[in-house]
Parts: C-alpha cells; structure tokens; sequence
C-alpha cells in the first residue's frame, strides 16, 4: 500500500506536485521544496467564475473580498458559526436565510442546486445590500469547488 506524507510547520501551506516523487517500495513522499504561502480569500466574482454562477443581485459588489465559507441549510448553525465577510452556500431560498445572513454579517450568499428565490427573497437582500449568486452545482460539490480554489471553511481547516 503506497501513502502520501507532507510535512509541515502548521502553516496552511501549498504543495507543488512537481515535486512529488514516486518510489514504490517506500511510498510516495515529497521532497524539501520552497513553501509559498496561499491567498485563502476570494473576490465574488472569482466565486462566481468558480461556481459558473449567476448574478442574482450585487453585481456592484463582486471586488467584495470573501475571507471563509460555509455551507449550511440550518440557520442556525449559520449563526454559530458564520463570521464576517463569509460565503454562505445553501439550499434554502426563504428570506430567513436572508435575514439570518444579515444578522450575521455574511458577505455573500450562494443558491445552489439551481434553485432559484421568489422575488421578494432577492428584493430583500438588495435591502440589505447582500450579494446573492446562485450555482446549479450541488452543495457539495460547490462547497468542494470553492475549497479547491483556496477558500478555505470559517474554522479556518484545510
């Protein structure tokens, strides 16, 4: 059985595969290389670009600066955990997620599954002047995308 082994100095760091080297008998393992150190923020319009999005409101704020991400159906946990300036990706389209998302200060909101909001949904956020994107992608595997893309989760976990 082949393993993978990186070590680091519990920074966020990221690995150039070039540098990977394949040895069958000891594993795979990766040489010293220089360590660069990795933007882990976002500009909407980059998440939008990611996510193969569509502007439903915001399009004056996609150079708004996204620091983290989560994704959540449950409002809840939204309050919990949300910080300032996140990405919120959810399936829920009601004005709560909204209201939720104001209340926690989240600096852009994702629909996914293609689901598309009732009107008063999207004149509610323009109200409260929060960019909404909506993606046909899964929670999943937008959660997945953005995360490939150096978003990283509002625990900051990698």
């Amino acid at each position: 059985m082949m393993a993978l082994t990186i070590h680091h100095n519990y920074e966020m760091v990221n690995l150039n595969l070039a540098h990977l080297l394949v040895d069958k008998s000891e594993g795979y393992t990766f040489q010293n290389h220089p360590i660069e150190q990795v933007d882990y923020q976002m500009k909407i319009a980059e998440i939008k670009d990611a996510l193969k999005a569509t502007v439903l409101e915001g399009t004056d704020q996609m150079e708004n600066t996204i620091t983290g991400g989560g994704s959540a159906d449950l409002m809840d946990d939204v309050l919990a955990a949300a910080t300032e300036g996140c990405a919120l990706l959810t399936g829920v389209v009601t004005e709560q997620v909204i209201r939720t998302a104001k209340v926690a200060r989240v600096g852009v909101i994702v629909f996914v599954r293609g689901k598309q909001p009732e009107k008063r949904v999207i004149d509610l956020a323009a109200s409260y002047k929060i960019p909404l994107l909506l993606t046909r992608y899964s929670l999943f595997v937008a959660s997945g995308k953005l995360y490939m893309e150096g978003l990283r989760g509002l625990d900051g976990s990698w």
